[in-house]
């Protein structure tokens, strides 16, 4: 814990203390939540859904203590292009104590038909008033596909991550004493500080403290002292997927934009394109999420996945506003526990439905890697085993070099499977759940344990908890063997080839570090994937067929 003095600085911004907060950037507890005094300048908003088409009409929720403010609307990108520059009416509008759950119900302040010429991409909201300023987002679809590539968005774990009003699903104010995690949480609120845009100086997750110390976690330290959430590096749109955007638009590789939310909502969208991308933080999957995913790989669907932690089930309300995930609450408060759509993790035996089968990985896995006491001291990247797979072709590097170590892309969580070797290669163990083949084309140690030697050096964030709970719900026992088993995993760049289709899944949320330190084989890698032959056999669906193998 911080010394006495710096625990009781006071917050930035419109950050305060939650009830049980003890002060600490990475254990304690602090929001960001609109002030109930009308006198004090701010401005919040929201938008109504997550994503629009052309011609939806865009609707915008706001309150604030002025009688306007100043609404600039951008798509973002190398250069931000602005849209629409305009003045709207505002009122100042009560804050509901559990807004993170039920939503702010703030009045409308804007509407608009989004004009046809608005390209897709991803749009910052940006409201100001003298002496507040605040943003939003919200993604644009293409009215018909543009690009080749369709990029979805990780909007479940945006949305779990989210604290604005002092509840996600990590912490919060609810439960009997106030201070427990959300298993319900609404879209309808503004998205915390962070999950927008980042000052240029935020440092990202991965960190090595120095041995035989207590670890530190310097984006939490960072968030804390600067008024920012203390989640802004796990998710959101700057976080992961920003910079692969920008990464894209500068190597002249288009993208079509999309979230999770549409994927939920739409069985057949992603039917106008041969492939698809993710990135950065995918940990939150509805059922209908992996149906409408795994129908399209297995129709020739090709899926790129650059991202980590492929882990819990949610649902999604029928208006797609409100997302919930009871985690380890699941099979006592669920009212699905005791059926496969319980809200716990995909590879609780009760879901009967495996990570690896829609992925070829899964984050249970052994998902830590790079930061707490979790192979901070690791590899930094993967270990090649399969040189000459194609997705390496041009990178220069061999079997037992390392991908990626100078920029860290090994972390902060990563998704691997249970292996053996032979003969110096390794193969997916029997028994994983696979649906179709998997090759391994690199591999590095990942852990849901965080080591230590003794109280100098115990990490109290991460802990025991994790390594137990994946003991209990998949070895049916906490025991040191059960815990060792699931404490030992990996992280692995796999090949997956299920149906007629195929994912690429570099399993590492850090994967675009290798894009922002412009790190030559990372990028070659990168774009032999997006853009290169997979060397797959053609799709034999007609409506696959006839729309790209044509």
């Amino acid at each position: 814990m911080l010394p006495k003095s710096e625990r009781e600085a006071p917050m930035q911004g419109f950050f305060v203390p939650g009830p049980h907060d003890d002060g600490d950037p990475v254990t304690g507890h602090y929001y960001e939540i609109a002030s109930d005094d009308p006198s004090r300048p701010q401005v919040w908003g929201y938008t109504a859904a997550l994503s629009y088409a052309p011609g939806d009409s865009f609707r915008l929720h706001a309150m604030s203590s002025a009688s306007q403010a100043r609404l600039t609307i951008a798509r973002d990108g190398l250069i931000p292009r602005t849209v629409l520059e305009t003045t709207i009416a505002t009122r100042f509008a009560a804050t509901p104590p559990d807004c993170s759950v039920t939503g702010c119900a703030w009045p409308l302040a804007f509407e608009t038909a989004i004009p046809p010429d608005w390209p897709t991409g991803v749009y910052t909201v940006t409201l100001a008033v003298d002496g507040h300023r605040s943003q939003a987002i919200f993604v644009l679809k293409p009215a018909q596909p543009v690009a080749r590539l369709a990029m979805i968005l990780a909007t479940g774990t945006w949305c779990a991550y989210n604290d604005w009003g002092g509840s996600n699903h990590y912490q919060g104010l609810t439960g009997p004493s106030g201070g427990d995690f959300a298993a319900k949480v609404s879209l309808l609120r503004p998205w915390a500080t962070g999950f927008v845009r980042w000052p240029e100086d935020a440092p990202r997750i991965p960190h090595a403290s120095p041995l035989l110390t207590r670890p530190r976690y310097p984006h939490m330290d960072y968030a804390r002292e600067r008024g920012i959430s203390k989640k802004y590096a796990s998710s959101g749109w700057p976080a992961f997927e920003r910079p692969f955007a920008l990464w894209a638009e500068a190597q002249g590789i288009a993208l079509d934009h999309y979230t999770q939310h549409d994927l939920h909502a739409d069985p057949r969208f992603l039917d106008a394109y041969p492939r698809a991308v993710i990135v950065g933080h995918d940990e939150y999957w509805t059922w209908e999420m992996r149906d409408h995913l795994d129908a399209w790989v297995d129709r020739g669907g090709q899926l790129a996945r650059f991202a980590g932690n492929f882990y819990w089930q949610t649902r999604l309300s029928p208006d797609l506003t409100t997302q919930t995930c009871y985690k380890t609450r699941a099979e006592a408060e669920d009212p699905l526990g005791a059926t496969d759509r319980l809200t716990s993790f995909w590879d609780h035996p009760r879901a009967g439905r495996p990570a690896v089968a829609s992925m070829g990985l899964t984050g249970s896995m052994g998902v830590y890697a790079g930061w707490s006491r979790c192979a901070a001291h690791g590899a930094g990247g993967f270990t090649l085993y399969r040189p000459d797979h194609w997705a390496l072709k041009g990178t220069g590097l061999g079997y037992g070099d390392v991908l990626g170590a100078a920029s860290k892309i090994f972390g902060y969580e990563v998704d691997g499977i249970d292996y053996e070797t032979r003969h110096g290669l390794p193969y997916p163990a029997e028994g994983t759940g696979l649906e179709g083949e998997l090759t391994i084309i690199g591999l590095s140690l990942a852990t849901t344990l965080a080591h230590h030697t003794g109280p100098h050096d115990m990490d109290f964030f991460v802990g025991t908890l994790d390594a137990e709970e994946v003991a209990r719900t998949r070895y049916g026992a906490v025991t040191p063997e059960t815990v060792g088993l699931a404490s030992r995993g990996n992280g692995c760049i796999a090949d997956y080839r299920r149906g007629r289709g195929a994912v690429f899944n570099a399993g590492s949320c850090e994967w675009v570090a290798g894009l922002i330190s412009r790190e030559r084989p990372v990028e070659v890698v990168t774009r032999n994937v997006l853009l290169g032959d997979w060397g797959q056999a053609a799709s034999t669906d007609p409506l696959f067929a006839a729309r790209h193998m044509g």
